[in-house]
């Protein structure tokens, strides 16, 4: 007998006899096997290997799936032994999970010859997820079919489960066509579900016409769809560019008492963002709330975005003005993105306003915000307000880039005013905090004093 299934069959015992508290010895082992198995007044209960309930407990403890099939063997040998049906499930995932589809083979046909269990639709939803998980999509689509050969009517759920395991393959979009469109023939009744996967299948390939048509015949046959069938629709519509069609779609939503989710609006934000259509934008955001659905901080940012790309962070601005007023507060993002689109229109008096509220809030702007603000302010000769950028970013912690620093010291070196060297002396006197990046920061203060030593040594 192999080694290892001695050890197993020790531990067999081991683990199910009331009286044997530790493996015996092999000759040992075998003796007792034998008188209990001749034994006249042989029963299961005092069977070595105990009960079906203690068999199964221990194949389900097995991590090698192909010691748990020597068990389960090992155990049908056994006279007046009978597995329970749960073993064979617990053995169908094992052996299907680690793809020993040979041995699983074994296992159902041994099902199927004995007439004493009754197979469940159980079995077959582990058979459909196992073939899944291998990419087998052959073998779960076969697996419809073989139901039938045990007498049982395939349900609506394994219907849906093998759907999604073709459509994920598109070679297998049209069989999966094929089966939902003759499934009523094996009286299989498809769903909502069914529909959606698909729609989508046929959409994510570009069939968008086909998937209007199973839209439309939802309705025939007094399918109702969900949101979920909507958003579909609509996704495909927006990534063809035509958002019209997807709107028009929001309208029938709500016209038929839907309540689309955060998703949905989500999809029509960025698309009426890329479209360059911001007052409608805007107006969906500000319709949201009245439908039920209250606007979160992803679709704010959206639109907050479509006006700063386009040029229009003034509008941008009352948006982030409608967020304190309907209790959702700016992130990071928000003012990131605000403060940027502000300095590109040469608004730099409403972007440092927006960078110490952003700073007053504990948020950290990037310093590409920081740079674009000096650098601004620097350009159009207002030095001191500049400094003024550098002075709240430090006293915050954030140290600018060394090209900030370059964009001030230009300015002194062109200008060596009064205001300005005050205005760096305040610099001077900020208490550079731990977790500054003190070497940008440093870079720059180094070059400035270098020349400022120089330059008061040329005096003298």
């Amino acid at each position: 007998m192999h080694r290892q299934f001695l050890h197993y069959s020790k531990t067999l015992i081991t683990f199910t006899s009331h009286h044997i508290t530790s493996p015996l010895p092999t000759h040992h082992f075998q003796t007792q096997k034998l008188q209990s198995f001749h034994s006249p007044n042989h029963d299961t209960s005092i069977s070595p290997i105990g009960s079906p309930t203690r068999v199964q407990k221990l194949i389900a403890s097995q991590q090698d799936p192909l010691l748990a099939k020597q068990i389960f063997d090992y155990a049908s040998t056994v006279p007046n032994f009978r597995h329970t049906y749960s073993t064979y499930l617990i053995l169908v995932l094992k052996l299907g999970r680690s793809k020993n589809f040979t041995l699983l083979d074994q296992i159902i046909i041994r099902l199927k010859n004995d007439p004493s269990y009754k197979i469940t639709h159980t079995l077959f939803t582990y058979l459909i997820r196992v073939y899944g998980e291998a990419d087998l999509p052959e073998k779960a689509l076969k697996m419809f079919y073989t139901m039938m050969q045990f007498n049982l009517k395939p349900l609506t759920k394994h219907l849906n489960c093998i759907l999604e395991i073709l459509v994920s393959h598109r070679n297998y979009v049209r069989p999966a066509f094929d089966l939902f469109r003759d499934a009523h023939k094996h009286g299989v009744v498809a769903n909502t579900r069914s529909y959606n996967v698909l729609m989508r299948a046929f959409c994510l390939n570009g069939d968008v016409s086909i998937a209007y048509m199973l839209f439309n015949k939802m309705f025939k046959r007094d399918v109702l769809p969900d949101i979920e069938s909507y958003r579909i629709l609509m996704q495909a519509l927006c990534r063809r560019n035509q958002v019209n069609g997807a709107v028009d779609l929001l309208e029938d939503m709500l016209n038929k008492g839907f309540v689309p989710d955060s998703l949905t609006y989500t999809t029509l934000l960025n698309s009426l963002c890329r479209k360059k259509k911001l007052r409608e934008a805007y107006k969906l955001l500000c319709r949201m709330k009245v439908k039920g659905c209250n606007p979160d901080i992803l679709h704010y940012n959206t639109v907050i975005l479509g006006f700063c790309r386009e040029g229009r962070a003034h509008d941008a601005g009352k948006v982030i003005d409608d967020m304190h007023v309907n209790g959702c507060l700016p992130n990071l993002v928000s003012y990131r993105t605000l403060v940027s689109g502000l300095c590109d229109m040469g608004m730099f008096d409403e972007a440092k306003k927006y960078m110490e509220d952003m700073l007053g809030k504990g948020f950290s702007p990037h310093f590409a915000v920081i740079h674009a603000l000096v650098k601004g302010f620097c350009n159009v000769g207002r030095i001191e307000e500049a400094c003024g950028v550098l002075t709240k970013s430090l006293e915050h912690g954030e140290a600018p880039h060394t090209d900030t620093w370059m964009n001030v010291i230009r300015m002194i070196c062109e200008d060596e005013g009064q205001k300005i060297s005050e205005a760096i002396d305040e610099i001077l006197k900020i208490e550079i905090k731990g977790h500054t990046r003190i070497v940008d920061a440093g870079i720059g203060l180094e070059n400035y004093l270098i020349r400022k030593i120089q330059a008061k040594s040329r005096a003298f």
